[in-house]
């Protein structure tokens, strides 16, 4: 790692989102988002060190509220997707691992979410967007 990754900052992501006047527990799904990424790419544990997981869970918990939020109508989750590329596209994080991520939750929210398969089809497509972009920065 050329530079030491910071703890995550900005905004926080919220806990929860509503779908279908449901809660939805965003912190447990992104935690089991977070387990199958890590499956498939341990190498960011290897590059990142502990404060992968610590990213993970943050960026994940916000994708999962953008979802939500684009499939009630009020959150353009392919532009928030875009800008999280660009803003990891500068720092050299692996675009495929951004979409491998949203394949991942598009799986687990289907599976574990009333209403899922909506959301679950919002996380594929900005998948599909990421890896048809050629680049995100301007």
């Amino acid at each position: 790692m050329s530079r030491r990754l910071a703890p995550p900052g900005g905004w926080p992501p919220p806990d929860h989102a509503t779908l279908a006047g449901a809660s939805v527990d965003l912190v447990g799904i992104a935690a089991d988002v977070a387990e199958l990424y890590f499956e498939a790419h341990p190498d960011d544990l290897e590059r990142y060190g502990d404060l992968a997981r610590e990213w993970e869970q943050h960026d994940t918990q916000h994708l999962l509220n953008w979802a939500i939020g684009d499939a009630e109508g009020h959150v353009d989750l392919v532009k928030q997707v875009s800008w999280l590329a660009g803003v990891l596209e500068a720092r050299d994080f692996p675009l495929e691992h951004l979409a491998s991520n949203l394949d991942i939750a598009g799986d687990v929210v289907e599976g574990r979410v009333a209403g899922g398969p909506k959301v679950a089809e919002r996380l594929r497509a900005a998948a599909a967007h990421v890896r048809a972009t050629e680049t995100f920065l301007s």
